[in-house]
């Protein structure tokens, strides 16, 4: 394991210092980036990565493709089963607020939007929130997290919740009588959370009940948009939402693999990344 500093690095702090401040940084925010590090500690990349190997050997953070986590946080590419709202909002959160960001900037003022349970769709309905511009906004959703989030907004935002049953594990609202709205309902916009996407498989759901609703959601809007980090794509689950053909977009974070991405523009979707 390399922990000598790098030629290069220029004016850094200690490394015990450093760490300390990463260590922070990680527990703060849910995720960190190699290049984040380097650039903010003024270190190389090398020497980023070492000083991450090093957290990760004394058991505080756990190393992920390009940066770290906290300890503790899955990184399996396929989850073997499936974490409740909290995990997984403490998972990535600098990825879901580029991707809540980016998928927010599409919708414009008089529209309606349905917005999908999910963690990924709360950092949409927080950017939702914070543009002031956006008036005379209808959005529908399943999520109650989501419909608290957006309260802010109101009366430039009007909110409606589907009903249902109410699934304590991510807060959410499916059948009996969360289809009773959806099917009344014909949105401009519809932002769907997955567990996987895939050109063959297409998008699919790890909750058989909310794949359900997910695929009523998907009839009710005339566009509909895929929110998913990397780590979903090319991951397949139990509950198929639609195929990869009946979405419009998908918004992902900008360390998605673009190996992995390449298929899914072949197969005509279009995606979106964060600069």
């Amino acid at each position: 394991m390399a922990s000598a500093e790098h030629p290069t690095d220029r004016d850094a702090l200690p490394a015990h210092q450093r760490r300390e401040q990463i260590q922070r940084l990680v527990d703060e925010r849910g995720f960190v980036r190699v290049s984040e590090l380097s650039d903010t500690f003024g270190v190389s990349g090398v020497t980023a990565r070492a000083d991450l190997d090093q957290l990760e050997s004394a058991g505080t953070l756990t190393r992920i493709h390009g940066g770290a986590v906290p300890a503790g946080i899955s990184t399996t590419s396929r989850p073997d089963r499936e974490f409740s709202f909290e995990e997984a909002l403490i998972s990535s959160v600098i990825p879901k607020q580029q991707v809540g960001a980016l998928a927010a900037s599409l919708v414009s003022s008089g529209q309606s939007v349905i917005l999908d349970v999910g963690t990924t769709t709360l950092a949409i309905a927080r950017a939702l929130v914070a543009r002031s511009d956006l008036t005379d906004i209808v959005v529908i959703t399943n999520g109650l997290s989501i419909a608290l989030a957006l309260e802010p907004a109101i009366p430039r935002f009007t909110v409606i919740v589907t009903g249902g049953s109410l699934r304590p594990l991510q807060h959410s609202l499916v059948d009996p009588l969360a289809a009773t709205v959806l099917s009344q309902v014909h949105a401009d916009l519809a932002f769907i959370g997955c567990n996987g996407v895939d050109v063959d498989g297409g998008v699919t759901n790890i909750n058989l009940p909310e794949a359900g609703v997910k695929t009523l959601m998907l009839a009710a809007a005339a566009r509909a948009i895929i929110v998913a980090d990397g780590a979903k794509l090319g991951q397949v689950h139990l509950g198929r939402i639609g195929p990869l053909a009946a979405f419009d977009t998908l918004v992902t974070d900008a360390a998605a693999d673009p190996l992995t991405l390449a298929p899914l523009r072949e197969a005509g979707l279009a995606v979106l990344q964060p600069s």
